[in-house]
């Protein structure tokens, strides 16, 4: 069609094209360059190397075979030989390509229809690549299109220049759509695929309730109020954590709006979605205290080794704490990122009991002394043998009915019976096959080895080759619901960096790195830690 019109036609096609697919006219006039280059091809033959040009202001068409200049002529309809080629150039050399003007050609049905498939593929690929640079930098944004059709449960979304998917599972549930309908959503992802660029929306990602908000609340845009973290449950529930640089201004308050009139706004676009605002706090413990409201919380115990905390309700709180099928606890642990255990007082106050019953009874077996010693040794805090055996003997001798020579009788007797339970061990460790050299690694104990054996950690090697999950355990969540896998020395009260220092130092002692590459690794994250932290 383009090939076959006169040099007005021509340019008044390009720009017409160039307008209605928001391309660059010269692209447009490329694909046609490269549409007549050949279609001239195949009445020249395919080997024949043709440059078609096109005036973007007159539309002039300009056909030319380009030869190559070489010293011996061996193919006249490609090559040209160097005297006849500085006979039209003086400039010439070996290597260079000699223009030679063509007729204009009249092109066949056929020709015209193979030069129309050239420039439709060219605009396509134009107008693909126009699309995926508009909308790949605008990822992290709320958009706004139209229902275009509802395929399979998925939504596609016309939004003017381009298409994007609003997949079945980035829907909040029970909520549809039909042909027209305006839809509002977070621009998730651009891919460029071979069917042209991908963009996915979401209507359920965190990061589509902060953005919202912030639209709502002027504070929160012009970066007064932060938002730090979200927790959705969609079409159900939230819990959003918000804090401010500015004293004078409360930020839950300015969230909510004059009568709620803020929050209701994010309500509606989310279909109804509930949504608790909690005030951050650098105090991880009063972060999460905060975040399990309405609950009421008596206490709150911190493992920061595992990463998980404690919650110690009143009775009548463990429901309210909890949740619906567990909703508040799970929201409360996705927004903190702490595992949570929840626990009423009466609950506490029967391990506890249990603990203290446990202690007084290991103690009166492994010392032999009465259960009344016991229980005072449990109600001061020794919570171990190894404890009693090596603390300051002042620290037991103070206690009330104990002296001196009382505190020297326990710790002797603590480390006799610790020394027989190590041998019962190392002869355990013998029998299970767990070589000598891990006693090279630090802070290794004679227990720990016996429970390495016990999963076929065997040699210096064998252990080398773990990591600190390996012995410490992980969580895993899975459908909002956290799993716990148990590791070789959990229990061991062994921390994550401690684990890390001793599988490292397994590392150096069997030569798979070496000290000196340990300390610049250390002291390059450091170096990085700095200058992170000055940014």
């Amino acid at each position: 069609m383009a090939v076959s019109a006169n040099r007005l036609e021509l340019l008044q096609i390009a720009d017409a094209v160039a307008r209605e697919k928001v391309i660059d006219r010269q692209i447009v006039i490329a694909a046609m360059e490269d549409a007549i280059q050949k279609a001239a091809k195949s009445r020249y033959g395919a080997e024949t190397n043709i440059d078609a040009k096109i005036d973007p202001k007159t539309g002039e068409i300009r056909l030319q075979r380009l030869l190559e200049v070489v010293e011996n002529l061996e193919d006249p309809t490609i090559q040209i030989d160097l005297v006849t080629a500085r006979q039209r150039n003086a400039d010439a050399n070996l290597g260079d390509h000699i223009g030679e003007p063509l007729p204009p050609l009249d092109f066949g049905r056929i020709a015209a229809q193979s030069a129309k498939q050239v420039i439709v593929q060219k605009v396509r690929e134009a107008e693909r690549d126009r699309q995926f640079d508009e909308f790949k930098d605008r990822v992290g944004e709320i958009i706004n299109g139209t229902v275009k059709r509802v395929e399979y449960g998925n939504v596609v979304v016309d939004l003017g220049r381009g298409e994007a998917m609003l997949r079945r599972d980035e829907l909040i549930p029970r909520e549809s759509f039909r042909y027209g309908d305006r839809v509002r959503a977070f621009l998730q992802d651009v891919r460029r695929e071979p069917r042209g660029p991908q963009i996915f929306l979401s209507r359920t990602a965190p990061e589509f309730m902060a953005k919202l908000f912030a639209q709502e609340v002027p504070e929160i845009y012009d970066g007064i109020i932060e938002i730090r973290h979200v927790a959705r449950d969609p079409g159900s529930r939230a819990k959003i954590a918000v804090i401010t640089n500015d004293n004078s201004i409360d930020p839950v308050g300015a969230c909510v709006g004059m009568r709620g009139s803020r929050v209701q706004a994010v309500v509606n676009e989310l279909q109804g979605e509930k949504i608790d605002i909690i005030p951050w706090n650098m105090d991880q413990a009063t972060f999460i205290v905060n975040a399990l409201q309405p609950a009421k919380v008596a206490k709150v115990v911190l493992d920061e080794d595992q990463n998980r905390i404690e919650v110690v309700v009143p009775d009548d709180q463990l429901s309210l704490a909890i949740g619906r099928r567990g909703q508040n606890v799970r929201l409360a642990s996705q927004l903190t990122g702490w595992d949570i255990d929840i626990l009423t007082e009466e609950d506490e106050s029967e391990r506890r009991q249990k603990e203290f019953s446990e202690r007084t009874a290991l103690f009166c077996q492994a010392l032999d002394v009465d259960e009344v010693v016991a229980q005072l040794l449990a109600s001061e805090g020794f919570t171990s043998l190894e404890e009693i055996a090596y603390v300051e003997q002042d620290e037991i001798s103070h206690i009330e009915g104990f002296d001196e020579e009382t505190a020297l009788e326990l710790q002797s007797r603590a480390r006799e019976f610790l020394e027989q339970r190590d041998q019962k061990m190392n002869d355990e460790r013998l029998a299970l096959g767990v070589s000598d050299d891990l006693l090279q690694v630090p802070n290794i104990t004679v227990r720990m080895m016996v429970d390495l054996g016990k999963n076929d950690v065997k040699s210096l090697e064998d252990f080398a080759g773990c990591v600190a999950d390996d012995l410490l355990g992980w969580n895993e969540r899975k459908d909002g619901e956290t799993k716990h896998f148990e590791g070789i020395l959990e229990g061991h009260d062994l921390s994550r960096e401690e684990a890390d220092q001793m599988i490292m130092a397994a590392r150096v002692l069997v030569g798979w790195v070496t000290q000196e590459e340990l300390d610049a690794q250390e002291e390059g994250s450091e170096e990085k830690e700095e200058e992170e932290g000055e940014a």
